[in-house]
């Protein structure tokens, strides 16, 4: 009994506490209170704003990461084709990316880069935010073309024939070297054709650039040219047509040139895993060509504002098809970061016989112009126009400015540099 009274009184003196509605109601509202208090505070100070801020530069730091890891890391094989230790910052070349955001700046060497179309190249490639080393012997290039870059830190020239070879550390590689016009590659045929050739002891023109891209793990684009088809027998001409080329004529130390670069070419990739491009460049116009190098249209576009006879060889029924310089710094870049190795055709398939040519010409600069006819070069091809169906596909490319609109803007530097060379 003293046991059970002991117990009962405990129970008195230490009830079991029990939860009443009304101390539910005032937790209730003091939480509530609370949480106004907070939410209120912070749309006040404006804290809420900042904290969702930092979550989304969170988020976007952390999709971005794998993209701004070191260019020293190496991938295995299994995650590049074709190559079998690859810098990241060389694979990220021809990397697609996450739709907002920007690839890594390339370091990227551009051989002829002072050139017609290797500036034009040059001034997309540093618009973008890449660096670039130009590579040119001024054989044909000028430092005008490339002189407003002088100032930029991410754009170097270097005086270097490509005969020679040279070291550099870069993850992208445009050959553009080598005379394009009948003009400059016959005045000296020998160093034309010797820039793409392998000799006992020494390594040219395209072997050196293909060795620098062996060695460094760069990526390796060819500009090769549609001479490549000679007189083709075919046409329009497609990627698959072997050409038909006369091996002893006067164009034949560039037009086997090459054709035996794109074999040098091909070779590299299939037995040293060099990452390759060709690209075949069909006739071209633009700004800063050479005025007096020989090229139809810029032969008639000089004689025209010279005042002269716009000189027609044969009977001015032979075709081309001609394309603004712009596309086809396009199609170069396109394929360059695409992961197709070519040959594409480059060109526009519009075409024109010379006659056509010309009067285009007269419409553009002087409608008094008169046309003057004299026997036909040697080997000049009777019909040339690209089958684009493959680049159309494949790189989703194809030329937008047609002649009648690039054209004008070709004689208005035309102008501007024949009044400087006569003032």
């Amino acid at each position: 009994m003293k046991q059970l009274h002991k117990l009962s009184s405990l129970g008195q003196q230490q009830p079991i506490p029990t939860h009443s509605p009304t101390y539910s109601v005032k937790a209730a509202r003091q939480l509530n209170s609370r949480s106004s208090a907070a939410a209120s505070y912070l749309l006040r100070e404006k804290r809420l704003l900042f904290i969702l801020i930092g979550a989304a530069l969170a988020s976007f730091f952390f999709l971005l990461q794998p993209y701004l890891s070191s260019s020293d890391r190496i991938l295995p094989t299994s995650d590049v084709p074709h190559r079998h230790l690859l810098p990241v910052s060389t694979a990220s070349a021809g990397r697609r990316f996450p739709v907002g955001l920007r690839r890594p700046p390339l370091r990227i060497v551009v051989t002829g880069g002072a050139g017609f179309v290797g500036s034009h190249l040059v001034d997309k490639l540093l618009a973008r935010g890449d660096s670039v080393i130009v590579i040119d012997n001024f054989f044909t290039g000028r430092k005008e073309n490339v002189v407003h870059h002088f100032q930029n830190p991410r754009f170097e020239l270097i005086r270097h024939d490509v005969v020679e070879p040279i070291l550099l550390e870069v993850d992208q590689i445009y050959h553009l070297a080598c005379p394009a016009s009948p003009v400059h590659y016959k005045y000296n045929p020998v160093k034309t054709i010797i820039s793409f050739l392998f000799y006992k002891t020494n390594v040219m023109g395209t072997l050196n650039m293909l060795g620098l891209a062996k060695r460094i793990g760069a990526r390796f684009l060819l500009t090769s040219t549609s001479e490549v088809y000679g007189d083709p027998l075919e046409h329009p001409q497609k990627e698959t047509y072997w050409g038909n080329v006369n091996p002893i004529g006067v164009r034949s130390c560039y037009d086997e040139g090459k054709r035996t670069a794109e074999t040098l070419t091909m070779d590299y990739h299939r037995g040293a895993n060099v990452q390759v491009r060709i690209a075949r460049i069909f006739n071209t116009y633009g700004p800063r060509m050479c005025i007096d190098d020989g090229r139809v249209v810029s032969n008639f576009v000089a004689q025209a504002l010279r005042r002269k006879p716009l000189t027609v060889y044969g009977d001015g029924k032979q075709t081309r098809s001609f394309q603004y310089v712009s596309d086809l710094v396009d199609g170069l870049v396109a394929l360059m970061e695409s992961e197709h190795i070519g040959p594409f055709n480059l060109g526009n398939p519009g075409e024109f016989t010379m006659l056509e040519l010309a009067e285009v010409v007269k419409e553009t600069i002087d409608s008094t112009a008169t046309i003057e006819f004299k026997p036909n070069t040697a080997d000049d091809p009777h019909m040339r126009k690209p089958d684009i169906t493959k680049a159309k596909e494949l790189l989703n490319w194809e030329p937008k400015i047609s002649l009648r609109e690039g054209l004008p803007r070709m004689v208005t530097d035309f102008r501007q540099r024949i009044l400087d060379a006569q003032s």
